[in-house]
């Protein structure tokens, strides 16, 4: 089996004295959609900052190449940072550059990028997320599916083996997160690029999940493919597919 690129081993974290995340291990193998699921407060958002190196674990560890991320120095994690993309729920874009400015900005600052080739490369990474045409447009002038493929196309700007995405298709209508997902498929067609994505989105799960880690209380209740959790009866994790109240669950334990 391909060694992973990500390896979650019994990590621990609080917030104060209340555990957020309980004993979570799990790996994320090269080339893969691995998303994140559960049910608000679970801890999806805080496992995230985790493995971008945002936090520090109160116990555990998150290796990435091998590499554990909590023992890097500041300098270390700077540069295993930069090696990563990070799409944000909100676009994360700068409000007072254009959306080029938005995406030649860690060629500028973090890439060993020739200058006079930067804004051929920004015409590039926009024409991969279907903006050809928004390089000199103000990110308020753009639509919401619009501004988070000019994220998605700002993490891609430094060529990153691994990109987050935070709630990807969140505030998005059907046909602009349909369009969402096809363009995640694509990226990983063409650049082999490994996705951990956050979401909550029945539709997204079903259409681009190569596996799917569940969340609930702080713990891993399943970690699997599709066709897995579709033959596993782990209460809480048919009612999350299901889209079935919390009575489900006490029910289920009646039963």
């Amino acid at each position: 089996m391909e060694k992973a690129l990500i390896e979650v081993r019994n990590l621990i974290t609080h917030y104060g004295d209340f555990r957020v995340l309980d004993g979570v291990s799990f790996d994320v193998r090269p080339g893969e959609i691995f998303m994140i699921i559960g049910g608000s407060g679970c801890g999806k958002s805080t496992l995230l900052k985790h493995m971008c190196g945002l936090l520090k674990p109160t116990s555990g560890e998150i290796r990435f190449n091998g590499r554990n991320i909590a023992d890097l120095d500041e300098e270390a994690l700077s540069v295993m940072q930069h090696a990563i993309g990070i799409a944000f729920q909100s676009s994360g874009l700068f409000n007072s550059m254009t959306v080029g400015e938005n995406i030649a900005m860690p060629m500028r600052e973090f890439g060993e990028v020739d200058p006079e080739l930067i804004d051929h490369l920004v015409r590039f990474k926009l024409s991969l997320v279907g903006l050809s045409n928004a390089q000199y447009q103000m990110p308020g002038e753009l639509s919401g599916g619009m501004r988070k493929r000019a994220g998605l196309a700002r993490a891609l700007a430094l060529d990153p083996e691994l990109v987050y995405f935070d709630e990807p298709s969140a505030g998005l209508d059907p046909i602009m997160a349909a369009g969402l997902d096809e363009l995640i498929l694509k990226m990983k067609g063409l650049l082999k690029t490994t996705f951990i994505i956050v979401t909550h989105e029945l539709e997204s799960i079903r259409l681009v999940a190569d596996r799917i880690l569940m969340l609930d209380m702080g713990r891993v209740v399943f970690c699997g493919t599709l066709d897995e959790a579709a033959a596993c009866e782990i209460p809480r994790l048919r009612q999350f597919f299901d889209r079935q109240p919390d009575e489900f669950i006490s029910q289920r334990n009646l039963d």
